[in-house]
């Protein structure tokens, strides 16, 4: 599986983001087979994932790529990410 963070600009949120979904993806005990990037929006669409996550303000963009999408409230807040990340695996049946 792989997961790709997104921001506006494709640097410091989205990278910061993805060291927190790395670090989430440990504590919940997801398989080392998940993989995760970063990149900014205008990229996404040309980049094959099976997850995307990004904020709220560009989470409606990304839904329009047609794969699940986890839109955070706050991308400092390792708890909320933790939570829905772990959500969205089982969901997916990866976790």
């Amino acid at each position: 599986m792989k997961i790709l963070v997104c921001c506006g600009s494709g640097l410091g949120s989205s990278f910061m983001i993805e060291m927190n979904v790395q670090a989430a993806l440990k504590a919940i005990g997801a398989p080392s087979s998940v993989s995760v990037d970063h990149a900014d929006l205008g990229s996404a669409k040309g980049y094959f994932a099976d997850l995307y996550i990004g904020t709220r303000d560009i989470a409606p963009e990304l839904e329009t790529i047609g794969k699940p999408v986890i839109s955070l409230d706050n991308m400092l807040d390792k708890k909320e990410l933790e939570t829905k990340l772990e959500a969205k695996l089982k969901e997916l049946n990866v976790i």
